[in-house]
């Protein structure tokens, strides 16, 4: 398995894997099994031995699960790992509640975050998205606290509007945006991307097959219990037109040699040096497919044809990720 490259996550900082595991799917999701729990430390282990260092994690997946798992993978391996947390989201039964960003509240889920995951400090800190309840003077700010407290070492935003980030960047350097992102998912182009951009900010694109739906492996209609049902692009005729966008996309990757996922991967990492692609997954078995992605390469006609099929737009039907 060939080890992944370093790039710098924004203008100043820190070098990180060119592609970033996302553990979520390591821990309980709206409610569903857990994970095979050796496995999944398996799979940390394996994705740091070939140079996966950035672990995303956020305190709510799995009520706090999922940082207590990481902490018991990195344990020995700290110097390897670089950790990232997200806060602020409140779950009550497996239902969402709302955003919890008060100072205060901030200033407590640190030392809950520090101590499952068994580490002194978190590399990169951000609220999980801002939703106007909290000033952002109050929670950039208080954040900026914690780093000179040294429990973090850099901050970084997540689900933000440009606005939100300029005046978060105006207040404290932001290292990284972490945002929805994907062939389908092209919204942030038009202001977020060249803000963060502008502002020397590295972005870490999670969301890459749009929710599966550039795996190829989407049929309509979903499962009557498939949660992705709630979002009308997984409803009646918006699923059917945008399947028929992604015969596009399985049709290059079947002339390349590679699956739906990988291209859909392959494009989110080529669209800067400094985006990564945040990859959620629970199984050694997904990494060698995962890492293969980053070494595809396009011609300007492929891209094209994949940049004309996916325009803005031309999913039809939100989901969750859009505000």
């Amino acid at each position: 398995m060939t080890n992944i490259t370093k790039i710098q996550l924004g203008q100043n900082g820190p070098l990180v894997s060119k592609l970033g595991l996302g553990c979520m799917r390591m821990s309980s999701i709206w409610g569903g099994p857990t994970p095979d729990r050796a496995e999944s430390i398996a799979t940390i282990h394996e994705a740091l031995d070939c140079g996966i260092n950035f672990l995303n994690t956020g305190d709510f997946y799995g009520a706090g699960h999922n940082e207590m798992l990481i902490g018991e993978a990195i344990r020995g391996r700290r110097d390897d790992a670089f950790i990232s947390v997200k806060f602020g989201a409140i779950f009550h039964n497996g239902q969402w509640l709302g955003m919890e960003l008060r100072p205060l509240a901030i200033k407590n889920f640190i030392n809950y975050s520090l101590t499952r995951l068994g580490i002194e400090t978190i590399d990169l800190y951000q609220p999980s998205r801002m939703d106007n309840s909290v000033p952002v003077e109050d929670i950039i700010g208080t954040i900026a606290d914690l780093v000179k407290e040294g429990k973090v070492r850099h901050i970084g935003v997540s689900e933000i509007t440009a606005d939100q980030l300029r005046k978060a960047n105006s207040i404290h350097p932001i290292t990284a945006l972490e945002i929805g992102y994907s062939l389908a998912e092209r919204q942030i182009e038009n202001e977020l991307l060249p803000v963060a951009k502008e502002l020397g900010i590295g972005v870490v694109a999670f969301a890459n097959t749009a929710e599966g739906l550039l795996t190829g492996e989407m049929k309509a209609p979903l499962e009557a219990n498939d949660y992705r049902n709630h979002f009308p692009r997984f409803q009646g005729e918006n699923l059917v037109h945008n399947l028929a966008k992604v015969e596009v996309l399985k049709q290059l990757a079947n002339n390349k040699g590679y699956s739906p996922t990988q291209i859909a991967i392959a494009w989110v990492k080529e669209q800067g040096t400094s985006i990564m692609p945040l990859v959620s997954m629970s199984r050694r078995s997904r990494l060698p497919e995962n890492i293969a992605a980053m070494d595809i390469v396009f011609t300007p006609e492929e891209i094209n044809t994949l940049n004309t099929t996916f325009t803005v737009g031309a999913i039809l039907g939100g989901t969750y990720l859009e505000r």
